[in-house]
């Protein structure tokens, strides 16, 4: 993609990170670099790095970690050479409940690079409410401090 590239074009690339995202696999994580550049920048609310070897990292841990994991984008918007998703993440615990599919929901913010690649991917979601409150022990804790902070 040439720096003016079209509307359609910048869709077709956004497109194409969610078709990846909602078929993730160990196998797929090879080709993170048709869709992120050499450089790129991710952050979660548990990581920050730079590079295609350390998001792959991210994405192992992330596989070795859980059961099933899988994303499913609900909605999409595109403005010029930003996107941001609105996603549910699915997947059950391979340690404590390891039946109860759980459900983390979040966004992510894109940019894209000039040639269509994601060079900055930041994931928005709330650990505490979407996951500390899963986890025993952890999650008791939480809740209750919750209801103190409403009370």
């Amino acid at each position: 993609m040439s720096d003016s590239s079209s509307p359609a074009d910048l869709r077709a690339a956004v497109e194409r990170v969610c078709v990846f995202y909602e078929s993730l696999s160990p196998g797929a994580l090879a080709s993170l670099g048709t869709l992120y550049t050499d450089d790129a920048r991710f952050k979660d609310p548990f990581n920050e790095v730079r590079g295609i070897p350390a998001i792959r990292q991210i994405f192992e841990h992330m596989f070795h970690n859980l059961h099933e994991p899988r994303f499913v984008v609900t909605q999409r918007l595109v403005d010029g050479r930003q996107a941001f998703l609105v996603w549910e993440f699915r997947f059950r615990f391979r340690r404590f409940d390891t039946v109860t599919l759980q459900v983390i929901r979040g966004g992510s913010h894109l940019v894209l690079a000039a040639d269509g690649r994601v060079c900055d991917h930041r994931d928005y979601w709330d650990a505490a409410e979407e996951l500390y409150e899963k986890l025993p022990v952890v999650g008791t804790l939480m809740r209750y401090l919750k209801r103190r902070a409403n009370s």
